[in-house]
């Protein structure tokens, strides 16, 4: 592990290509005022992060503010309503509760300056297959459309353990169908590791990828921190170079103090190549 580590160090690419390192909100210390939380990402290093949709618009005011006093950029947000209430359900109830819910993570998205909502498209279960999820996620996603461009902020779908979107193939073909820039993919590393191989998937992908989450997983353990699971981060790094992938890369793990945050920080410099 440690050889890979060490691999890793090599620049990613020309000057022109720079990935960008955030974290997610939720990781930072829940004991701390807002502006000092986003104060302590910055001087750890971090320069972004994501934050998860809220229910009340003036938590997102708050939120904003703090981020703007601390000099902390907010890159994307995150709906909330997605698993609870997919698009892809039989029940006009839970359509129209994710659609609030995206439209609100849109609204949020915009007061921030954030260029992405990431969406969970839709969930196979019981009372949804394959085929109907597909279809009615995607009718959904083409009504939001014009949302996302008078917002200028784009949906970003990502691939998760939802049982949908199980091939790169599929996960491509699902993207380019909408055949519209504000529909994009939003590639998670460590999420396909149980099943497939991260790299394969970014130069499947390629330039339909606007936002990346970080994790790492063992086949033997689950998720672990970055650069102790099963990802060839040499090999990702090299595809997010041949893919010219060049925006945020935003760590999703579990939260914790200071010393941890600027070690995952460190972390994603050397598996990266920063």
């Amino acid at each position: 592990m440690m050889a890979a580590l060490a691999s890793a160090a090599l620049p990613l690419q020309g000057d022109d290509h720079k990935i960008e390192r955030a974290l997610i909100d939720s990781m930072l210390p829940k004991d701390l005022e807002l502006v000092d939380r986003f104060k302590l990402a910055v001087e750890v290093g971090f320069t972004s992060m994501e934050v998860r949709t809220v229910e009340d618009d003036a938590d997102a005011q708050a939120i904003h503010d703090a981020a703007q006093a601390a000099g902390l950029r907010i890159h994307s947000v995150m709906n909330q309503t997605h698993w609870r209430h997919p698009l892809s359900s039989p029940d006009p109830a839970d359509v129209e509760a994710c659609v609030v819910g995206v439209r609100a993570s849109m609204r949020q998205a915009k007061l921030y300056g954030a260029n992405a909502v990431l969406l969970v498209p839709a969930v196979v279960r019981s009372d949804t297959t394959y085929e109907q999820a597909w279809e009615r996620s995607q009718a959904e996603i083409r009504k939001l459309i014009p949302l996302a461009e008078e917002n200028d902020v784009m949906i970003a779908v990502e691939e998760v353990w939802n049982k949908f979107l199980l091939t790169a193939r599929d996960f491509r073909q699902y993207i380019d169908e909408f055949n519209h820039p504000m529909v994009r993919a939003y590639f998670d590393v460590g999420n396909i590791v149980h099943y497939a191989v991260p790299e394969h998937w970014i130069r499947e992908l390629g330039d339909r990828i606007v936002k990346v989450h970080l994790k790492d997983y063992s086949r033997r353990d689950g998720f672990v921190n970055l650069g102790d699971g099963d990802v060839d981060w040499p090999a990702v790094r090299e595809a997010f170079a041949a893919v010219g992938y060049n925006s945020e890369a935003t760590v999703e793990l579990r939260g914790g103090d200071r010393a941890y945050l600027a070690d995952l920080g460190q972390r994603v410099d050397r598996l990266l190549g920063l």
